[in-house]
């Protein structure tokens, strides 16, 4: 799906932290990416960037430099820096990692923490995030899943792991919000992480392992059924 040329809007920008180092500009504009306030094939104008974040233009390309070398990023003839276009080819090879990792990162959290610190977000899954569905509040519905989800890698306490997470980072957000728009999905994603942490609330580390990958293995295959829409 052709992707237009976006800027940020001006609430966005106004947003933005001042930020000193490369890193910092990096994790912003990461951010930014994955959940598409740049849209992919947009291009990074270096002048526009070192204004916002009152930085030399070298260290703008420093930080362009990152991203590229994150696959976020490529170098395009006669345009510069522009934001890389999801490929398909990779996309499915993405769920087949999360699958794995995420289901790992699951059964660890449950192992190393007491059942109850999950009872919260039973609840609010039960409750709250059916409301959010209802009523179609998807942003606030993905900002509360992926709260959870970075909680589970924290409590996995597996720095490699979270380390081979965040490598796919953007890119996994980016999918979860093109497949949660899809007929049904958010609900039938709800009622699968109810489940899950049901299981979590039990210390039923490997029953929540399989409940995570089956999750994911159902929202790859959304993902497959209507691709040619959405990707």
């Amino acid at each position: 799906m052709p992707a237009a040329k976006r800027r940020l809007p001006p609430a966005s920008r106004a947003k933005a932290r001042p930020a000193g180092s490369a890193r910092d500009i990096v994790d912003i504009l990461r951010t930014r990416i994955a959940q598409q306030q740049i849209a992919p094939g947009a291009k990074l104008r270096e002048t526009e960037l070192a204004v916002e974040f009152s930085v030399s233009r070298a260290r703008i390309r420093e930080a362009i430099a990152a991203l590229e070398s994150r696959g976020l990023v490529e170098r395009v003839p006669n345009r510069g820096a522009v934001v890389t276009r999801l490929d398909l080819s990779q996309v499915f090879f993405i769920y087949d990692l999360r699958e794995v990792l995420e289901g790992l990162a699951t059964r660890l959290a449950v192992a190393n923490v007491p059942p109850a610190t999950w009872k919260p977000d039973l609840e609010r899954f039960k409750g709250p995030m059916k409301t959010l569905v209802e009523r179609g509040d998807l942003d606030e519905y993905i900002a509360h899943y992926e709260d959870l989800r970075r909680r589970l890698i924290d409590a996995a306490a597996n720095p490699l792991l979270a380390e081979m997470l965040d490598t796919i980072y953007e890119k996994t957000q980016v999918l979860i919000r093109r497949i949660i728009i899809l007929p049904g999905r958010a609900e039938v994603g709800r009622r699968q992480h109810v489940a899950m942490l049901e299981a979590m609330c039990k210390g039923e580390a490997l029953e929540a392992e399989r409940l995570r990958r089956e999750g994911l293995r159902t929202a790859k295959a959304a993902l497959e059924k209507y691709q040619r829409y959405i990707l």
